[in-house]
């Protein structure tokens, strides 16, 4: 599964002595200052993204050392043409505040270096000049952990909220860093970070290039929305009788226990809870009867 974050962005830095030492432990000759151009690139953070995804601060840490030795490419296009430049160091970074999530804000910041020749010698001045400077990274992670129930894999929707409690997920347990890229369009829902789970890649990359596939991939896309949303108005229609059902249930404990149920189950017992409620509060005829009939008509018992 790969899902896209808020892209962070490109930092001038200059090299020093001991920023030498650990680019000279990738290159395979020895390289001096005046060969390299070197940059501070804000790779990721621990922040509530609009995808309503985050990383927690053990897996900022665990990305900080998968990154190093990392290529820098361009539009996460897997190509050996498109590496330009490699991180050789990373760091974790505070800031002010905290996090949706209730953590200190932090960020993970690398550095990164390329050669100053010909061929890079444009990029390098789009980096100066401010150009070039937004970038996403890609990575895999183990688990997408939701904030409400604590599970991976459940049904709830990132930015709802449940009982009050807002929902959003932490991806959790990075297992590799694939690389970090130079992303044009930042702007968009789909820019930033790109991850995947183990068990496979997005199946928006494998329909790359399928625009049939990918239309019939965005209106199943639609109909699970939909499914989730008819699922949402059962659970609360269900809460709603047995509420009224039975004054002394915990809603708060019977919604939870609600939102695990499927469609056959949340159908029977809504049943089941319009039959007490039935029993409880029968339904009254809109007419009612006055008295015995006047004169013969029939009608003439009942008032509107």
């Amino acid at each position: 599964m790969e899902i896209r974050k808020e892209p962070g962005s490109v930092i001038q830095h200059s090299v020093s002595s001991e920023d030498l030492v650990l680019i000279n432990r990738l290159a395979k000759s020895e390289l001096t200052a005046s060969q390299v151009y070197t940059f501070a690139i804000r790779l990721c953070d621990n922040e509530v993204d609009r995808d309503w995804e985050r990383f927690d601060l053990e897996g900022l840490e665990t990305l900080s050392r998968l990154f190093v030795g990392k290529s820098g490419i361009f539009d996460h296009n897997w190509s050996a043409e498109g590496q330009t430049a490699r991180l050789y160091k990373t760091e974790i970074c505070q800031e002010g505040g905290l996090t949706l999530a209730g953590e200190s804000c932090r960020f993970l910041k690398g550095y990164a270096y390329m050669l100053r020749n010909e061929k890079n010698s444009t990029l390098i001045e789009e980096i100066e000049a401010g150009i070039k400077k937004e970038v996403s990274i890609g990575c895999s992670v183990t688990e997408r952990i939701c904030s409400v129930c604590g599970r991976s894999g459940c049904g709830h929707v990132g930015g709802r909220e449940y009982e009050g409690k807002l929902c959003f997920f932490t991806l959790a347990a990075p297992t590799d860093a694939y690389e970090w890229s130079f992303v044009a369009v930042p702007a968009q829902r789909n820019a930033g970070v790109m991850k995947s789970f183990e068990n496979g890649g997005s199946l928006r990359r494998l329909l790359a290039g399928q625009p049939g596939y990918l239309r019939q991939l965005d209106a199943l896309e639609k109909e699970a929305r939909l499914g989730r949303a008819y699922l949402g108005g059962l659970r609360k229609e269900l809460v709603r009788l047995a509420g009224l059902a039975d004054e002394n249930l915990d809603l708060k404990v019977f919604g939870q226990a609600a939102e695990k149920l499927e469609e056959d189950e949340l159908l029977e017992m809504t049943k089941a809870y319009q039959r007490r409620l039935d029993a409880v509060y029968p339904p009254a005829p809109q007419l009612r009867g006055q008295g015995p009939a006047a004169c013969g008509d029939e009608d003439g018992a009942f008032l509107v």
